[in-house]
């Protein structure tokens, strides 16, 4: 692995908690010599978690629409900021420069990112891990809706075990790097 993704809110949230998760991945992810890939915002866990890469002399790429980068939300300090024209576009530059994506707390745009990987996992346009940082329980009710769903039988086992869950940055990076795509997505 040479860099990851991660996919995290424009704001910190209600927790003290989530942006401290957010310094101590931008850490790990340095400390194991991975390149960060994010939104390329400068608000919010993705301008915290930037700046946990930046102050330790870590690779930085953004990736922002323009409709967003000319709201000034773009961070001006990065490695490199890859401006494009679309959210389609955002998910897809980042995905190409990645080999794994990891998930801290966020709202709607953090779930659509996530869902976008895993759908693209299970359709096998990528096979890459991604796993979600469950800060403080954070991600506990996306992990019973999964669950549900596969009770359901609209999701089978093989395709929510895609989406990989761990409680430390360490663990979620150790996981990421262990993982090995399954049988289904080798087909």
């Amino acid at each position: 692995m040479k860099r990851i993704c991660v996919f995290c809110g424009a704001s910190e949230g209600a927790r003290p908690a989530y942006a401290e998760a957010a310094r101590q991945l931008g850490a790990e992810l340095v400390a194991r010599g991975l390149g960060l890939v994010y939104g390329g915002c400068a608000v919010g866990m993705m301008g915290v978690l930037a700046n946990a890469v930046l102050s330790r002399g870590g690779e930085v790429i953004g990736v922002i629409p323009q409709a967003l980068a000319s709201r000034e939300l773009a961070h001006p300090g990065l490695t490199e900021l890859r401006v494009v024209s679309s959210m389609h576009e955002r998910k897809a530059t980042m995905a190409s420069l990645v080999d794994g994506f990891a998930v801290l707390p966020g709202g709607l745009g953090t779930l659509d990112e996530t869902f976008e990987a895993l759908t693209w996992a299970q359709l096998g346009i990528h096979a890459k891990p991604i796993g979600a940082l469950n800060v403080e329980g954070y991600w506990n009710g996306l992990r019973a809706v999964i669950e549900h769903a596969v009770r359901e039988r609209f999701v089978s086992p093989a395709y929510a075990g895609l989406l990989l869950f761990a409680d430390t940055p360490t663990d979620l990076l150790e996981r990421l790097a262990a993982w090995r795509a399954p049988e289904v997505l080798r087909a």
